[in-house]
């Protein structure tokens, strides 16, 4: 069937103009429905933009929530997280590049820990003992030198591979806390931070290791030999029943230590001259080391805090690698039986009247060691005030070890 055709009713002049008017017509009609219904489509297409940018914020403000999670470190925030390392050592490295041989090296040595003494040259030969022991058991050596003298040292077999750190008359523990920060000493399972005066002829460290990995102590002594030894307290004296002690007992004293004993320095306690650290107890410690309280007395009797659980157990002397202290006075002087200012106990009644007093110029009536110790006393009144003054600010805190409520008789 053949369509109509409209061509020969276009010719027609008439025809032609009024289908050019209808045509016109409804194109104003067609133009005029567009202009009103512009306004919704402009708000459709508004609100499908409104709509992706707010899926786009939405993904960008998750994004950054995640980010917060990572918790980076302070003043590491512009840099991206893989360029980031948040902790050091104290390893040498060659300036041309890491050997074949040094690459071997790290390779063997899985287990790695570190030996920090204050030393001075007065004390070189034992220091010499000391360092041969922990160099050939693979320690990573590091001395203060509280004498300044550096360069006599350099005639020794390792001191090229030891770390040598200067500052005239600074005890251990002005050394630790400036330059054995938790981020610094990271990788090291264990510290030992020793005075210079210790024999070590029948102590061997990667037995000393063995044997606190196996006790599970996180804070240790070796015992001392009480034959050749400067006892201050009886729970550091060897024994000879097993490995390891954790307590002693004396019924006998004021102050005695009994079965049921919790606190120290019955139980919980090593003494200062040669404590070891393990990586997290050290952490711990690091941080309640006073900055201006260099002689650390007081830090002894709070140790049981850093030790990842109950201090009875985890804290111990080590009977089967045992050492000798020599008691001899470093800093201060040389005076004969005056005991190490920096190990001592506290100075009698008759000393704590010179609290916090300064010996003048020239004085004889006290040398060096004895205003040494009075100031080692004061350190110890200004810790045990900021520690009580602490307990009592932080509500958030609770004491795992509270004291006993004495009875108090009326």
């Amino acid at each position: 069937m053949k369509l109509p055709s409209f061509r020969p009713l276009l010719t027609d002049p008439a025809i032609k103009r009024a289908y050019i008017c209808r045509l016109s017509l409804v194109a104003s009609f067609f133009c005029i429905a567009l202009l009103v219904g512009s306004p919704s489509l402009i708000n459709h297409y508004k609100h499908r933009v409104s709509s992706g940018w707010r899926t786009t914020a939405s993904l960008h403000d998750a994004k950054m929530i995640s980010c917060k999670i990572q918790c980076k470190p302070s003043g590491s925030e512009p840099l991206p997280e893989g360029i980031i390392r948040r902790t050091s050592n104290l390893e040498m490295r060659p300036i041309c590049g890491l050997s074949q041989s040094s690459k071997t090296k790290e390779t063997k040595r899985a287990s790695r820990s570190l030996l920090a003494m204050a030393v001075g040259i007065k004390q070189k030969e034992v220091v010499n003992q000391i360092v041969e022991k922990f160099s050939s058991s693979k320690f990573t050596v590091m001395l203060f030198h509280y004498d300044g003298v550096v360069d006599e040292w350099r005639d020794l077999r390792w001191s090229d591979s030891t770390i040598h750190v200067s500052a005239i008359n600074q005890t251990k523990w002005w050394f630790a806390k400036r330059f054995l920060h938790p981020d610094i000493v990271a990788e090291y399972d264990y510290i030992f931070l020793w005075d210079e005066d210790l024999g070590v002829e029948h102590f061997h460290p990667q037995r000393y290791i063995s044997i606190i990995d196996k006790e599970g102590l996180e804070v240790s002594q070796p015992a001392l030999d009480t034959s050749k030894s400067e006892v201050h307290h009886q729970i550091t004296a060897r024994g000879r029943k097993g490995d390891v002690h954790r307590r002693v007992y004396k019924v006998k004293s004021s102050g005695g230590c009994y079965e049921n004993s919790t606190a120290p320095p019955c139980t919980g306690w090593v003494e200062m001259m040669a404590p070891v650290f393990s990586r997290t107890s050290w952490h711990c410690v690091w941080n309640m080391i006073q900055n201006d309280l260099i002689h650390a007395w007081g830090l002894d009797m709070k140790l049981g805090y850093c030790v990842q659980g109950d201090r009875s157990k985890n804290i111990g002397v080590v009977d089967s690698e045992y050492i000798v202290h020599m008691g001899i006075p470093t800093l201060g002087g040389s005076d004969e039986n005056k005991p190490n200012a920096e190990t001592s106990s506290p100075p009698s009644e008759s000393e704590q009247p010179y609290l916090g007093t300064m010996v003048p110029s020239g004085s004889s009536s006290y040398n060096d060691r004895s205003a040494i110790r009075r100031q080692s006393y004061a350190e110890l009144m200004i810790f045990q005030r900021r520690w009580k003054r602490a307990v009592a600010k932080d509500e958030c805190w609770i004491d795992p070890y509270p004291e006993p409520i004495k009875n108090i008789s009326k």
